[in-house]
């Protein structure tokens, strides 16, 4: 996908009938409703993708009532390409529909060289922010994160600069995202508070394989914030397609997280018992997956990434199921 990439003016309308009700989720104690599903563009939308398919994909989320679009300053690659490429088609296709639209980005890890290209002082937040805008071709954003803790800054700085960015309307709502424990979360949530500021939503990695997230669930429901449920297949792991082992180069090999760190192994077993699972009760892997993260409250969505057209549909599809019964709930937690 090239930036500078022409797309030809080709005419949409969004389908009349793409809001249903039941595919949306308060979150926290805001007033806002988010699809149970986020379409995330950390892959598939930088410089080396095909424009064309990104427009496809947004498209066709935008159709089935996906209006909430997770981009960051640092996804690509290169950094920025993913934010450059989705301003693109957002000015052609979706400029008429931005009050419909939910989209978010995020700074904290390095973007560019130098002290002030990564972090959570106020310089770096604040610059990231206006740049992000210009490369979307936005006058705001709904949600801003502050990507990751930065045990270098002092928090009331990073909330500063939050604040500052909410109060002038460049952010509606505030988030964080990789904040996994109390004693991380809750002097940001109090330095939020204090400045008018109520924290909106936390991006966290949770799925049936990763599950410390869970303890960050009990002050959601205190304070009033929501969490969004990122990595929910494991990075593909969930997905069941690396039931023969993991290709040597594809992108799960040079993940650092789930895979390509000695635990590969104990993940794929324990992802084909859950796949075993997911057949006697009718349903996929990735159905499973999706019902079970969605089964708690305090998730308002589940945010994926995807490759092509297909894949957004068969999410989609996922969430479609009735909730899981207990006695399925209860064989999962005995397989992980």
């Amino acid at each position: 996908m090239k930036t500078n990439d022409h797309l030809p003016m080709e005419p949409y309308a969004p389908h009349s009938d793409r809001y249903n009700e039941s595919f949306y989720r308060t979150c926290g104690m805001s007033g806002i409703q988010l699809p149970k599903l986020t379409l995330g563009l950390w892959h598939n939308f930088g410089d080396a993708d095909n424009l064309h398919e990104g427009r496809n994909m947004l498209r066709r989320a935008f159709d089935l009532g996906i209006n909430h679009f997770d981009l960051a300053n640092n996804y690509g690659p290169p950094y920025g390409s993913a934010e450059q490429n989705f301003g693109t088609i957002f000015k052609q296709d979706f400029e008429a529909y931005r009050h419909e639209l939910f989209i978010a980005t995020k700074a904290g890890y390095d973007m560019w060289p130098g002290p002030f290209g990564r972090g959570g002082c106020k310089k770096y937040l604040i610059n990231s922010l206006d740049l992000s805008l210009k490369r979307m071709q936005l006058d705001y954003v709904d949600l801003f994160y502050h990507h990751t803790p930065d045990p270098s800054t002092p928090v009331e700085e990073t909330a500063d600069a939050l604040a500052l960015m909410h109060q002038q309307g460049k952010a509606l709502y505030i988030g964080i995202s990789n904040y996994y424990t109390p004693e991380i979360a809750n002097p940001m949530v109090k330095a939020l508070n204090d400045r008018g500021v109520p924290l909106f939503i936390n991006q966290l990695r949770y799925n049936p394989l990763d599950r410390k997230a869970e303890a960050l669930f009990p002050i959601c429901e205190k304070e009033g914030f929501g969490v969004i449920a990122f990595s929910p297949l494991a990075q593909g792991v969930l997905s069941g397609k690396y039931k023969k082992g993991i290709p040597e180069n594809s992108r799960a090999a040079n993940s650092a997280s789930y895979l390509a760190n000695g635990l590969e192994k104990s993940f794929i077993e324990k992802a084909i018992q859950l796949e075993e699972l997911a057949s006697e009760a009718g349903l996929t892997l990735i159905e499973l997956t999706f019902l079970w993260i969605l089964r708690n409250k305090a998730v308002a969505s589940v945010l994926a990434g995807a490759s092509n057209v297909k894949q957004i549909e068969q999410n989609v599809e996922a969430l479609e199921k009735p909730p899981l019964d207990e006695e399925v709930i209860r064989q999962l937690d005995q397989i992980i």
